[in-house]
């Protein structure tokens, strides 16, 4: 090539730093709203397994209590849970209105976080289509 020639295309400027950020803030994203998934999956069983009044002795449903004591920390005594009767194994079946709530809360925190991560997303897509098109 000649001196007088200019180049085909000019460098493409790379943004490593940025798109690092952002692949961070996504994985980040995606590792919390699996989180928050799973605990909403653990407050349905929970919910279910109270309202059917299982018997808590069985190493499943002891399992699902303590998963479902764990992810009602911060929702425990908003309302007053309200008594069914006995189940079949003598076990009195609750109808858990915190439990409603909270499930209502992590949906409204996974919604969030899904709308974040389809954000981010974006941001990532039109960074590189204006990488490719410079």
């Amino acid at each position: 090539m000649s001196s007088d020639q200019a180049p085909l295309s000019a460098p493409r400027p790379v943004h490593h730093e940025g798109r690092a950020v952002v692949w961070g803030a996504r994985a980040l994203a995606y590792l919390i709203y699996t989180y928050v998934v799973v605990t909403e999956v653990v407050l349905v069983l929970g919910f279910f397994l109270l309202l059917l009044g299982a018997n808590p002795d069985t190493p499943f449903v002891e399992w699902a209590y303590r998963s479902l004591d764990r992810a009602m920390e911060p929702f425990r005594g908003i309302f007053t849970s309200i008594e069914l009767g006995n189940g079949a194994n003598q076990v009195e079946a609750v109808l858990d209105t915190s439990v409603l709530f909270a499930m209502v809360i992590y949906g409204l925190l996974a919604w969030l976080i899904h709308s974040g991560i389809v954000w981010l997303t974006r941001k990532l897509e039109r960074s590189d289509w204006q990488d490719r098109t410079i």
